[in-house]
Parts: structure tokens; C-alpha cells; sequence
């Protein structure tokens, strides 16, 4: 386990993965502005596991659009994988959120009229894969969250946690080196919530970095780093040292 301190503060060896140097975020409504991030300093590392936790209003959300790059910092300095995303242009990021980052969202985001293997195998269009190269794979993913057997099944047919996992399988297609999820178990009762966690321990275990957004405390036990904010501002940041278990 990575030997992190709080506030980004690390005696980690290894480069992080995600480098955010005094983030700050303002909104402008006419004259007025709305501070949602104050000054975010923080390192998460490769293969780390990390819950991102506050209430409503704490800006945890908007600091998960600004590392998945779905948005951009009003100030400071972004590092992801080594590159500096801060100012980059849209065509930029938006080639740095195919090839880096798998995103998982609380309404799933599945295309009604398309399969559970379309809808996996869809960002494998944007990356110029053929058919069969994009349907090989889309059904490997399928196969790691135990679903091949509803890859022909369209939205409709499937449950709220059987919908969950396609919208994860499609993040994994891409061999992501982030996955990013924003409350992805607030649309599901409690033990369909506990399988999605289980699934997300093992792509933790597989190698890949997981960074959750939850208000739930039961779910952000289950990840190995609580980051805690609150009006805009890293409140506790602390190794979770004994994760719950499934």
C-alpha cells in the first residue's frame, strides 16, 4: 500500500498518475462568482483505490469532471500520466479521455436502442477497430463482469446492476489506465451496490487506478483511500487501513 499523507503529501518513490497543484474552479453568473474549488493540492497514484467523499455542494463532483477532463481548472496545474492537461484544447482532452480514462456514471448512459455488446464495443469505433476486432473485445469485458450471457440484451431487458456492469465494461474496453466512477451505485439497492463494489475491487486488483465518487460511507469503506472535501477544499485525506469486505 502506497505510504501517502494527507493533502497529497507522499513518501511514494513512483510518479503520480494524477497531480493536481492548487486547483481552483469558479463558476460566473453575471457579476457574481462561485468559488466550488478553493486551492486543491492532491497526488493519487498508480493502482491506488480511492473514494472521493463530501456533501452535497463540496465540490467532489466538479474536481471528478476536472480529472477526468470533461473540464477545465479556472487556475492551477494539472498533470495526468505525465501530460499537462491544464490548458490543453478540447480535440486535446478528448483524446486523452479515450485513451486514458474509463468513466462510470450514476444513470449508466447506455444507448437504448443498442445491445449490451454495441454499447460496450462503441468507444472501439472512435479508436478505428474493425467489427470483429471491436466485438473480440467488447465480449472480453463482458466476460469480466459475468454478462456474456445478456451481450445480446438491449437496456430495457436488463436490471439497474446488470445495466451497471455493461456501463463498466465499456469503460474497461479502451484498457484504461484511470477508471473514474461518479456515484455508481446510488441508483441500485444494497446488494446489487456491494457486487459493483466487488467488481471495482477487482479491476483495482488487476492494476488499474479507481477513483470513486460517493456520498455513501458504507461504499467509500470499501476503497483503501478516503479523500474527504468540503466547501470546495480537501478536508481529511487518509488511507482507509482495514477496506470492508463484500
Amino acid at each position: 500500500m502506497n505510504n501517502l499523507a494527507n493533502n497529497g503529501n507522499t513518501a511514494n518513490s513512483s510518479p503520480s498518475i494524477i497531480h493536481l497543484e492548487n486547483i481552483r474552479k469558479n463558476y460566473f453568473m453575471g457579476s457574481q462568482v462561485l468559488e466550488v474549488l478553493k486551492g486543491i493540492s492532491l497526488d493519487i497514484f498508480k493502482n491506488e483505490y480511492v473514494a472521493l467523499m463530501g456533501p452535497s455542494g463540496s465540490g467532489k463532483s466538479t474536481l471528478m469532471n476536472i480529472i477526468g477532463c470533461l473540464d477545465t481548472p479556472t487556475a492551477g496545474r494539472y498533470i495526468l500520466n505525465g501530460n499537462d492537461v491544464s490548458e490543453m484544447k478540447d480535440n486535446e482532452l478528448a483524446e486523452i479521455r479515450n485513451k486514458q480514462i474509463g468513466f462510470v456514471f450514476q444513470q449508466f448512459n447506455l444507448l437504448p436502442r443498442l445491445t449490451a455488446l454495441e454499447n460496450v464495443a462503441l468507444p472501439l469505433i472512435y479508436a478505428g477497430y474493425s467489427k470483429k476486432q471491436r466485438n473480440e473485445k467488447a465480449m472480453h469485458v463482458l466476460s469480466l463482469v459475468n454478462l456474456t450471457d445478456r451481450s445480446h440484451h438491449k437496456p430495457n431487458e436488463l436490471s439497474g446492476g446488470q445495466s451497471q456492469r455493461v456501463a463498466i465494461a465499456r469503460a474497461l474496453v479502451n484498457d484504461p489506465a484511470i477508471i473514474l466512477a461518479d456515484e455508481p451505485t446510488g441508483n441500485l439497492d444494497t446488494k446489487t451496490s456491494y457486487e459493483i463494489m466487488d467488481i471495482f475491487g477487482k479491476i483495482h486488483e488487476a492494476g488499474n487506478t479507481v477513483v470513486i465518487v460517493t456520498h455513501e460511507e458504507d461504499i467509500s469503506q470499501r476503497t483503501k483511500r478516503i479523500i474527504r472535501l468540503r466547501d470546495g477544499m480537501i478536508e481529511t485525506d487518509k488511507q482507509n487501513l482495514k477496506p470492508a469486505l463484500v
